[in-house]
């Protein structure tokens, strides 16, 4: 284990509760090094926004009474976490980052969250997300603005970006977040951290708080995910959140697939980086590529591929989907346009199960996709009022806001599991990651293939203001 307390706070949920469990951390001491953190560090930042320590306190202690009589709860016992605040948990405020729930504190947890906690974890805060999570960066009337850790002048992205910004900064084991249009991949991709969007429907996203009176039902896109520092935590913290909703608990049981070729010689992979009319910043594009060529050293096969649909149409119907799942957090002037008709909602449903078919059909020949997350390392703040209003600069040329969603979208819509896994860093020294995607319900082989690439080009690192602060 790290002699310092930065390596401790840094290090994987992995490792961490391997370390718990061998009686060389306590929970206690965990939680004291992230409180400790979060009280000298996330001023620059503002991704922790709300605390809960006396009981996570309590918590802590009883876990590591339970340690020394050997009585474990599960694979997480007495790892201290945060939640995103879109997500609600028991006794502790839970705002969906909306002045209307403000006071908002929920007296029971999200199925999700409930499962973490059967498994050991411990709750003692809530990180900071866009208004009804339905931004690209994150900031809120409630909390305001949440910052890059490694470039406190640029979004962590959104609209996980206060999850994001706290596992990058050693203030939490790991984070919980949720992904419509890209909220997990892409904070995870602007922070140099792991993210997961699993397979729709393989986790619970009840207690989902994007209106007031909302997580009572699924909504079309949504997902709940893990966010982490290994991709190895992505893979423990799935065996813990995978299964079916409680009601359906009695009789409905999950079983993800293992991984089917967990020797790289024997996997085929397509790489999708580039699009027409799509841009991508030029130094993006070269850490994509050199993972692409660390894969094939590998011994991985390696091809210029791509399932054969109409990306354009598939995008548009992306755009058209969202804005109905999205619709109900709307004000009521403008919520019943962006909603649409039932009958044009049922048509495209038909139009997406034809375009999944055409994706199952090429993934029976290629394992995974490998694509952006976005064609831009984080870029600076823009809190104009509408993402379509707002231009970032790509390769000296300006470009929309919308065109940060365009792999995120085509993914999200298919429903298929992604994995944002860290790809190296700009010459200015901003994370990039990149997606793997394989077919639905093939989470773990998407994790599997994330590891070959942390393994040859190192994965997560602290930033460089959170990696010794003592």
């Amino acid at each position: 284990m790290p002699k310092t307390q930065d390596a401790i706070a840094t290090s994987s949920a992995t490792e961490l509760a391997a370390w718990i469990r061998s009686k060389a951390l306590t929970s206690t001491e965990l939680l004291d090094i992230y409180l400790d953190r979060v009280s000298r560090l996330n001023g620059t930042l503002n991704a922790v926004v709300t605390l809960d320590e006396q009981r996570a306190r309590e918590q802590a202690q009883r876990a590591d009474a339970e340690a020394e009589r050997d009585e474990w709860r599960g694979p997480l016992h007495g790892l201290p976490i945060t939640i995103k605040d879109a997500i609600e948990t028991e006794g502790i405020r839970s705002t969906g980052g909306a002045i209307e729930l403000s006071d908002h504190v929920p007296h029971a947890d999200a199925p999700a969250v409930a499962r973490l906690k059967a498994a050991g974890a411990i709750v003692f805060g809530k990180t900071n997300i866009p208004r009804w999570s339905g931004d690209i960066q994150t900031f809120n009337e409630i909390f305001g603005t949440t910052n890059n850790p490694w470039d406190v002048t640029r979004t962590p992205g959104g609209s996980s970006g206060g999850a994001a910004a706290a596992v990058a900064s050693g203030f939490t084991s790991f984070e919980l977040g949720t992904d419509i249009g890209g909220s997990v991949r892409m904070p995870a991709h602007c922070c140099g951290i792991f993210g997961l969007k699993p397979s729709f429907g393989v986790v619970s996203q009840r207690g989902y708080l994007d209106r007031v009176g909302g997580g009572t039902n699924d909504v079309d896109i949504n997902v709940f995910g893990p966010l982490a520092r290994s991709a190895a935590d992505l893979e423990l913290l799935l065996g813990v959140l995978a299964g079916p909703e409680p009601q359906r608990s009695s009789a409905w049981s999950l079983n993800l697939p293992a991984p089917r070729k967990p020797d790289p010689s024997q996997l085929r992979v397509g790489v999708w980086f580039e699009a027409p009319g799509v841009p991508i910043d030029s130094e993006v594009l070269r850490l994509l590529q050199n993972a692409a060529a660390q894969l094939a050293a590998l011994g991985v096969k390696v091809e210029v591929a791509h399932p054969p649909i109409p990306s354009q149409e598939q995008l548009d119907l992306f755009f058209q989907l969202i804005s109905a799942a999205i619709a109900p957090s709307m004000p009521d002037s403008i919520a019943e346009a962006m909603g649409g008709s039932h009958l044009g909602w049922l048509t495209a449903q038909q139009r997406r199960a034809e375009l999944k078919l055409v994706w199952a059909q090429w993934f029976e020949q290629f394992d995974a996709l490998l694509c952006p997350v976005l064609p831009t390392p984080a870029f600076p703040h823009d809190h104009a009022d509408s993402i379509a209003d707002r231009q970032l600069l790509i390769n000296g040329k300006s470009e929309s806001h919308t065109a940060l969603l365009h792999w995120l979208g085509l993914i999200g819509l298919m429903e298929l599991p992604s994995v944002s896994t860290p790809v190296g860093r700009t010459n200015s020294g901003l994370p990039v990651g990149m997606q793997v995607v394989t077919a639905y319900l093939r989470d773990r082989e998407a994790i599997a293939i994330a590891q070959l690439v942390e393994q040859t080009l190192g994965g997560y690192s602290a930033p460089p203001h959170f990696a010794t602060t003592q």
